[in-house]
């Protein structure tokens, strides 16, 4: 061998000499630093040993050879071919950093062992928290591959990544694919196998580090709510952390929040939804606190996008039931494996003293309305990642105390139905010695059958299993598994499940069943006979929610019937009440000319009793030839329009239109609307609470001839009545070049005040809107204006016409309400005579006043002065002011003296005990004249006193009770009257108290002439 020097050297050139022609191979080979080469041969080719030179004596073997070294080596094989006897294995390292890789190219001697078989193989170490990505170049993309398969041409790579715990995760792929790029997570392996004298780049893949992107929740909650997350995926690698005390703490498998508020949760990898699911749990213990009416709802913020498991445990005072009321549209219950169509899905799970039972599992959308279950359970909600959370609210409370372990309520739609219920834990065994009940109302007219159609049957060892129904308050029926179940029933019925002791070491009870329903009402049949009602079609329509209301015309099914004008219908009606319907009907009215249409009025059909529903509205189509008119008049007399503080009651309501459904405004009846006139066909529709009420035509029509306006009213306002025009179809605008007018009758000695109350102009495009006013007996106008005139509010002396007319707008709309306000008119000359007829009237008062007062003071009585001495002074018109010291009265009045009745026993106070005899300053009763001759006195004048006052003697309160006080003074003339004294024989006095003097005249307050004297 010429690898051999020295002493060898002759052996080797003699052993060459024998061997005559045989050539050994050799090769230099060079091999990276990072790089190791292993040569091994095949156990099943010819011996054949690899010497490496370059020592003092060579390295040989000849089963396997590992070749490292940074510089060159020469390798030489003993036999003639060893690419097929050995293979070639080539293992570089590559150190990775969270940033970057050395070396950052796996790259290789393309012509290295090229006629080997070779395995190239790259191990990549990588710090935690840190992404590897593997790029093959856009160009030299891969397809994955099974590890088990064989590429096509012989190239074949193999990626093996070491996991979070400890196994290796291995993915193989071939050339000429669509991954062009690989991001691992951990340390990775790559592997590559070529054929032998395969072709290869020097660059095989680029290596690139990042720091492994994680992800952050935060968490905020109540003290009663855990947290609770589990890893659900083997893939990738990936750790739930949170911050305990001054570290981290991080769990690749679970981790358990029991007070997650302000907790920050977080992720070693990017998308940890991929790999954990969370459950969020909430405790709610009823016996510490009150649940009446509490509504339970799901917290969406928590985890968006992971599956999310809602749990709220539930506990209450046993024997005592929790109760959980499920909002529209319910829950129906499914099998436990069965996922509802909107993700979210509900589980029940009750937990009696003996274990725990699985009620039932629940997708919304169903019959079932409330649960009430013993005790203590948990309700569950699975949300997949994702998913929008929908209102998952449900009220919960405080139920009443049962023997069962749950009660459903069930409440059957309408119609045709099948409705699936199983018992608890279904398919596996209800709890011994335990019992369900379900509640089910079922609707009226509907029938219900009960099916078993999965059941097995225990071996009891005490005890019975049996099936109880029971409507209301009646009898108990009990029924076996095996027995026919209720087919065919109506009303509201309770279904109890009780099962015995049974034989653990067999089957156990267990039941599916199912509850049908359908309808079982009769239709209402109507045949409908148009044909002898000229013109009348009917319109039935469905306006209820009610979806299992069914009309159908003629047996076939509608939304809506028309029976039209001259035909037969048969109707029917199923389950439907008079709310789910309404009834139009409608008339046609073809008048061609004057003569072919006498006046009519507008009266409702009879209609077939049939119907079920009432009449809606009714409506007449009046058709007129364009030289003619319609003439509408109330049969009460007038008509009132609805308007805006002018409002119909709504009982009664006609609303008239165009034909082609144009508005002219709605009326009703007794208003200050006499006639309305209409140039062009209409509909007049009628509306009231009860067209059987009504006993009255709604409206006189007659045909008229051709107007020049489209529309005439004739008005007669009234002070009663608020008067309000309006155009037609207002609040909308007229329509184009269309005109109306109203013709207004004011009472006599009425003036009207026109008010343009709500007024709207367009911008015409062609002609003008005008508003004209002028009296009915003058043609000349008292205003005119167009749209780009103001106008103003207008005083009519006497009736008037109001005309309106639009134009062709091009933007806006032409509107108009007019109020009419009546107002009396003055007349000046009326005033004037009616002031002097009451001056005169004054005039003769007081002289008539003037004469009487004269004549009453002429017929004035005298008086008379009777005196203690027996002096008497009749008819004494001239007194002097008594003295103090006499004994004299002044002015004592004939009339006044009837002294001598008090001794008659009807007068009132003649038990009054007056003393005897004579009494000083006591008025003595004057008794007439004596038989002996009374001296006359003459005594002079006096002078009169001035600034001087001495009242009389108040002698009826010296010796007797308290009377009225009648002083004698000037005021006791004839010319005062005192208001107390009562108009009989004695002139008594109603009251006590100080005299109340009326002045009759001023003639006894003028100075009187002096006496002469011989007067007396």
């Amino acid at each position: 061998m010429t690898c051999f020097c020295g002493t060898r050297a002759l052996l080797v050139l003699l052993f060459l000499s024998s061997l005559s022609s045989t050539v050994r191979p050799k090769m230099v080979v060079t091999i990276g630093p990072s790089s190791t080469v292993v040569l091994s041969r095949d156990q099943g080719e010819p011996e054949c040993d690899v010497c490496v030179c370059g020592g003092p004596a060579p390295d040989c073997s000849s089963s396997e050879k590992t070749l490292k070294s940074p510089g060159d080596l020469e390798v030489d094989f003993g036999c003639l071919k060893p690419q097929e006897v050995f293979t070639m294995k080539m293992t570089t390292k590559i150190a990775c950093t969270t940033s970057s890789c050395t070396p950052a190219v796996a790259n290789v001697d393309p012509t290295l062992f090229k006629d080997f078989k070779r395995t190239l193989m790259w191990d990549i170490s990588v710090p935690e928290r840190t992404v590897l990505s593997l790029d093959f170049g856009p160009s030299y993309g891969l397809k994955d591959i099974s590890t088990t398969d064989n590429c096509q041409d012989g190239y074949k790579y193999t990626v093996s990544t070491s996991r979070f715990d400890g196994t290796i995760q291995t993915n193989s792929y071939c050339k000429d694919g669509k991954v062009s790029q690989l991001e691992l997570l951990g340390a990775t392996t790559v592997t590559l196998e070529l054929p032998t004298g395969g072709d290869l780049d020097r660059t095989v893949f680029n290596v690139n580090t990042t720091p492994r992107r994680g992800r952050q929740e935060s968490v905020t909650s109540d003290p009663n709510t855990m947290i609770f997350i589990s890893r659900v995926a083997q893939e990738p690698d990936c750790s739930v952390c949170v911050n305990e005390g001054s570290g981290q703490n991080c769990n690749p498998q679970s981790l358990s929040l029991t007070d997650p508020s302000n907790t920050i949760v977080e992720f070693t990898c990017p998308l940890p939804q991929d790999v954990f699911s969370v459950e969020i749990n909430r405790q709610i213990d009823c016996t510490k606190s009150s649940c009446v009416g509490d509504t339970v709802h799901a917290e969406s913020t928590f985890f968006p996008d992971f599956n999310r498991t809602f749990t709220w445990d539930l506990k209450v005072n046993s024997p005592k039931t929790f109760q959980l009321d499920f909002p529209e549209p319910g829950m129906r219950q499914v099998q436990k494996e069965e996922l509802c169509p909107d993700g979210h899905t509900y589980s029940l799970i009750a937990y009696p003293r003996t274990g725990f039972a699985d009620i039932g599992t629940f997708c919304q959308g169903g019959p079932v309305n409330t649960v009430q279950v013993r005790y203590k359970g948990r309700m569950s909600l699975r949300v997949p990642g994702n998913a929008k959370l929908g209102p998952a609210n449900f009220k919960l409370d405080v139920g009443p105390e049962t023997r069962m372990l749950a009660i459903m309520k069930v409440s059957l739609p309408r119609g045709v139905s099948d409705t699936d219920f199983s018992t608890p834990y279904f398919p596996r065994k209800f709890p011994d010695l335990q019992q369900m009940q379900w509640d089910f109302t079922v609707p009226g007219m509907h029938n219900y059958t009960i099916l078993f159609h999965n059941y097995t049957a225990p071996e009891c060892l005490t005890g019975d299993v049996a099936v109880e129904y029971q409507k209301g308050e009646s009898k108990v029926t009990t029924l076996t598994l095996t027995d026919p179940q209720p087919q065919h029933q109506q009303g509201d019925f309770s279904m109890v499940l009780k099962n015995c002791e049974t034989n653990t070491t067999l089957q156990g009870l267990s039941l599916s069943y199912r509850v049908s329903v359908m309808r079982s009402g009769h239709p209402v049949l109507c045949t409908v006979d148009l044909t002898k009602q000229q013109g009348v079609s009917l319109q039935i329509e469905k306006v209820g929610s009610d979806p299992y209301c069914e009309i159908s015309l003629n047996s076939e099914v509608k939304e809506k019937m028309n029976v039209l004008e001259g035909t037969t219908a048969r109707l029917s009606f199923l389950d439907c009440t008079k709310d789910d319907l309404r009834l139009t009907a409608r008339q046609v009215f073809d008048c061609p000319n004057a003569a072919s249409c006498p006046p009519f009025s507008l009266t409702i059909p009879s209609l077939d009793s049939c119907l079920p529903m009432p009449l809606s509205s009714f409506t007449w189509l009046l058709r007129i030839p364009s030289d003619q008119s319609l003439d509408l008049v109330s049969p009460s007399g007038s008509l009132q329009q609805a308007l805006p503080g002018q409002e119909c009651q709504k009982d009664f309501l006609l609303n008239v239109a165009e034909a082609d459904g144009y508005s002219v405004g709605d009326f009703c009846l007794n208003g200050n609307i006499q006639k309305v006139q209409v140039h062009a066909n209409i509909t007049v529709t009628a509306t009231t609470p009860d067209f059987s009420k009504v006993r009255e035509p709604f409206l006189n029509v007659s045909i008229g001839p051709e107007i020049s306006e489209t529309f005439i009213y004739s008005i007669d306002p009234t002070m009663t009545i608020l008067t309000l025009l309006a155009t037609p179809n207002w609040p909308q605008g007229m329509r184009p070049f269309s005109t109306a007018s109203w013709i207004v009758s004011l009472p006599s000695q009425y003036s009207a005040d026109i008010q343009f109350a709500n007024l709207s102009q367009p911008i015409c495009a062609e002609k003008h809107t005008q508003i004209k006013v002028k009296n009915l007996d003058q043609k000349a106008e008292l205003m005119s204006r167009r749209e780009d005139e103001k106008i103003e509010n207008l005083m009519a002396q006497q009736s008037f016409q109001l005309d309106m007319s639009n134009c062709k707008p091009k933007t806006g709309d032409f509107g108009a309400m007019t109020k009419i306000v009546l107002q009396k008119k003055s007349n000046l000359l009326a005033i004037l005579l009616g002031l002097a007829g009451v001056l005169l009237l004054l005039i003769l008062l007081l002289a008539a006043v003037c004469v009487i007062a004269r004549k009453k003071k002429q017929r004035r009585k005298e008086s008379s002065i009777y005196t203690t001495n027996n002096i008497f002074r009749p008819s004494d018109r001239h007194f002097t002011k008594p003295s103090p010291d006499n004994n004299s009265y002044d002015y004592i009045d004939d009339s006044m003296v009837y002294g001598h009745m008090l001794t008659d026993t009807s007068y009132p106070d003649r038990s009054l005990d007056f003393p005897k005899g004579k009494q000083a300053d006591t008025y003595q009763t004057f008794t007439g004249p004596t038989d002996v001759p009374l001296p006359i006195i003459n005594e002079p004048e006096p002078e009169p006193e001035m600034d001087m006052y001495t009242p009389f003697l108040d002698t009826s309160e010296s010796f007797i009770p308290s009377r009225p006080r009648t002083p004698i003074n000037r005021q006791e003339s004839l010319g005062f009257q005192d208001s107390r004294m009562t108009d009989n024989q004695f002139c008594t006095f109603k009251s006590t108290g100080d005299i109340n003097t009326i002045q009759l005249s001023g003639e006894d307050l003028k100075p009187q002439p002096p006496k002469s004297k011989d007067y007396l």
